[in-house]
């Protein structure tokens, strides 16, 4: 069963959350950190992306990168200021965009559930990401962006949930990008109530944030060779989360966009793609139902149907699965998505009209707009201890950096 632990989080105080929020340090490239954070001194992008206010050209991994965020850090703890709870809490945090709205509890869940697997995941993490991350939770001695976990709902969490949601947030605002952030402090009541109902559900899963995750087991491993006092309830035991009912989280799809046709001209590529599977002319940009793809070439849309696949595995069956199997690999000679210079992804929140440009423009000659995963797809998956496709899950909207701190 997963331990859900309270914690004294360390959070920015209410007029500055919106300053202080940030994007997850993993969705913006340097550049693009730099041009968000460039006026706004209190952004945590200066702690999470701290290579930033460093001279161009340095690079993100040195170890001036993690001895300025520690230093940002500090600076924005005194003076923007962020204040620490007096006593551990959990909390509750909404995202709301357009019609559709989540609430998940915010607190610290263990590693040893980690790595006994009671936190399932369902993508590979990448060497260098864990060791970025790790160095960073160390260098702050904190966890400074939470894993978006999600469970099998319970009606006694929903009922905590709604009636501690009718109380005044702590923080409440509307991000830039038009998603609402509102965060609630539990009192020690509800704290309890929470921390027991999460110890009555048998498996969490990782949604978004596998590197956080593995990073602050590797950074637990570091400081426990530090020292023989290995106490169970010490924080680094513990990593930072928001788990949300499954029946709440949306999953966009995380289209592709390939540079050339192979060698192949429009037309002869059209063919090809007509000897995969029917192929219907002026299609919608979005495909209605799983199995089909919509393709974008040469400035229109066709729809194409693709054939159930005959690999094996929980995941063959996934459109981003099949439309590897049957038409980037022997079509497009693209086997490995992760290395592949040629494919490049667009997530679902940036709309189909993003694909479109990609091609209009000259960037891509290609463009596959995917119906998305579902989250049951995501679960089935990891209870079978296996794999989720490269780029196969885009989480919108997404949790911000910096709202809510565990310090370890």
């Amino acid at each position: 069963m997963a331990i859900l632990r309270p914690f004294r989080a360390l959070r920015p105080v209410p007029p500055r959350a919106g300053d202080v929020a940030a994007v997850p340090y993993d969705v913006v490239s340097t550049e693009e950190a730099r041009s968000i954070a460039a006026r706004n001194p209190w952004s945590f992008l200066h702690v999470s992306r701290a290579e930033i206010d460093l001279p161009e050209g340095a690079g993100p991994y040195s170890s001036e990168v993690y001895r300025r965020a520690a230093e940002n850090f500090e600076r924005l703890t005194r003076e923007c200021p962020l204040i620490r709870e007096a006593e551990p809490s959990l909390y509750l945090y909404r995202l709301r965009m357009g019609d559709h709205q989540q609430t998940g509890v915010a607190g610290t869940f263990s590693l040893d559930d980690y790595d006994a697997d009671i936190v399932r995941k369902h993508e590979r993490t990448r060497r260098d990401k864990e060791d970025d991350r790790t160095r960073h939770m160390i260098a702050l001695r904190a966890q400074t962006g939470p894993v978006f976990l999600t469970y099998r709902g319970r009606s006694a969490i929903d009922e905590v949930v709604t009636r501690a949601t009718s109380a005044p947030p702590v923080n409440d605002f509307v991000a830039d990008d038009g998603v609402a952030h509102t965060i609630w402090l539990l009192d020690a009541a509800d704290t309890r109530r929470l921390a027991g109902e999460f110890g009555r559900v048998p498996l969490l899963y990782i949604a978004d944030g596998h590197h956080r995750a593995a990073s602050a087991s590797r950074a637990r491993a570091e400081l426990r060779s530090r020292t023989d006092h290995h106490a169970p309830d010490d924080a680094s035991n513990f990593f930072l989360g928001v788990a949300f009912p499954a029946g709440q989280v949306r999953i966009l799809p995380y289209n592709r966009t390939v540079k050339d046709l192979g060698g192949r001209s429009a037309d002869d590529f059209l063919a090809a793609l007509k000897k995969v599977g029917p192929v219907s002319e002026d299609a919608p940009p979005a495909p209605a139902e799983r199995g089909q793809v919509s393709v974008y070439l040469a400035g229109r849309w066709y729809g194409l149907r693709l054939s159930l696949g005959a690999g094996a595995g929980s995941a063959a069956p996934l459109d981003v699965s099949l439309l590897q199997e049957q038409i980037l690999q022997p079509l497009l000679g693209i086997g490995d998505v992760r290395t592949d210079p040629r494919i490049d992804f667009v997530g679902g929140g940036r709309g189909t009209r993003e694909l479109e440009k990609a091609v209009d423009e000259g960037r891509a000659a290609v463009a596959f707009s995917l119906f998305p995963v579902e989250v049951e797809d995501l679960i089935r998956i990891a209870d079978a201890g296996e794999i989720m496709p490269p780029k196969s899950t885009w989480f919108e909207p997404k949790l911000r950096d910096g709202l809510l701190v565990h310090e370890i």
